[in-house]
């Protein structure tokens, strides 16, 4: 695993130290041996985790995104088993390092069967010089600083607001790096470029076909503040720019910031007929937050996201209010008409994560509370600022066993009817997962 190296090297140091502290060695140096070589880098190193995990969902049975996914098949409740196990590692001789992370899932609920095999990263990494890197194959991008989103990072898969550090299938490309460090309050500049292509069977989720995107990063160390400048360039997608920055002002308190900007953005957007149409308009997105540990070991994470490409108030509204006019009409007629195109104007945007404009996000974790050994609490709590609708989800997680997790969830949403939240198809989730890491 990635972090393995790291962590002999600490060990490492520490067995030393308590070895020159210990009063044996003192007397006598001919007594105490260390065998440097069990913590050298190997090396393969891998790892990975299976999981298995429970969940209940209430459905809201008025909600717009239940009537639009079961109006033929209503029902109150839904259960779902899944597994779903992770593989990661990397191999690393002479300059060359190959790093690949492949997973697979399935899960069963009342109305189907699903499985899944993916491979989210698969790269090669060629390092002539320390100076310089070239990787070419399958690679997950995660430009920017924020935590729950990032709008500048400009060749990055959405994040789950709800579960953001957990793996993203990357994009298949060509990277090169270049890294200087300097003496100054500049004390290192690096450049990343990166080719995307996007052809048929490559990249096909990107953007329109037959063409090679570029990307670049600049990224500055300076003054003890981190900062990337990026910009995105192609025919697949519209041109956009991005900056970030992240600063720690004290020793458990960060900062950070994001601000992305498309110049001409196309857009679907729903007409007062139900018809689609496009739509092309400049996209200012921001990002600012805060991450605080206090001195009890309780972690604050707080963002606030202005998304510029996201819908108004009023046309999320206007979404929910053709499901709701489709079911109407199914339920009178038995047509589907009215939820097929409901159905299509989700796919094409309305119906991603945070289509909004305006959102809040708080993510708490307490570290053993009240000497609870191996016990962490934490909540989570995601608010459109513009229709008031909400999300807020408790959770619990024990590690008192050597390589195991179990968490337990409970999601809740509550908002009005032609809210954002208030139109989820589960109004409430609890969730049990126990996940084994290797």
């Amino acid at each position: 695993m990635t972090v393995l190296a790291p962590r002999l090297s600490l060990a490492a140091a520490l067995l030393t130290l308590l070895g020159l502290l210990h009063p044996a060695a003192a007397r006598s140096s001919d007594e105490f041996s260390f065998d440097l070589a069990a913590f050298e880098k190997k090396p393969l190193e891998w790892g990975g985790f299976a999981e298995i995990k429970f969940e209940h969902m209430d459905i809201g049975q008025n909600s717009a995104l239940a009537r639009l996914n079961l109006y033929d098949q209503p029902r109150a409740d839904l259960e779902r088993l899944s597994t779903a196990l992770q593989l990661d590692g990397r191999y690393s001789r002479d300059s060359m390092t190959v790093n690949w992370v492949v997973t697979a899932t399935a899960q069963q609920d009342q109305l189907a069967w699903a499985d899944t095999a993916d491979i989210y990263e698969a790269a090669l990494e060629l390092k002539p010089s320390p100076s310089i890197s070239i990787t070419a194959g399958k690679k997950s991008y995660k430009w920017g600083k924020g935590y729950a989103w990032n709008p500048a990072g400009l060749i990055n898969r959405p994040k789950d607001a709800n579960n953001p550090e957990e793996a993203l299938e990357g994009y298949i490309g060509a990277e090169v790096d270049l890294i200087r460090s300097m003496d100054g309050p500049l004390r290192t500049m690096a450049l990343t470029g990166v080719a995307l292509p996007v052809w048929q069977g490559v990249n096909e989720d990107f953007g329109e076909e037959n063409h090679v995107n570029l990307a670049a990063k600049l990224y500055l160390l300076y003054r003890d503040t981190d900062i990337d400048l990026m910009l995105f360039e192609g025919d697949s997608r519209s041109s956009r720019y991005g900056i970030d920055f992240s600063r720690n002002l004290a020793t458990n308190f960060e900062i950070h910031g994001e601000l992305a900007y498309i110049p001409a953005l196309q857009q679907s957007v729903l007409q007062d007929n139900n018809t689609l149409a496009s739509r092309e308009r400049s996209a200012l997105s921001t990002l600012l937050g805060l991450r605080y540990l206090n001195e009890t070991d309780l972690t604050t994470i707080i963002e606030y996201f202005h998304n510029g490409g996201g819908y108004s108030e009023g046309e999320l509204a206007q979404f929910l209010s053709l499901i709701q006019d489709g079911y109407t009409e199914f339920l009178a007629s038995g047509s589907e008409s009215l939820l097929d195109q409901a159905d299509l104007v989700s796919q094409r945007g309305y119906g991603r994560a945070q289509p909004g404009r305006n959102y809040f996000y708080v993510k708490l974790t307490q570290k053993e509370p009240f000497d609870l050994l191996y016990v962490s609490p934490g909540l989570t709590a995601i608010v459109n600022l513009d229709d008031e609708s909400w999300s807020l989800s408790p959770e619990l997680a024990y590690t008192g066993w050597t390589n195991w997790e179990l968490r337990l969830r409970l999601s809740l949403t509550q908002g009005d009817a032609l809210t954002e939240f208030g139109s989820k198809m589960f109004h409430n989730k609890g969730e049990i997962r126990l996940r084994y890491f290797f």
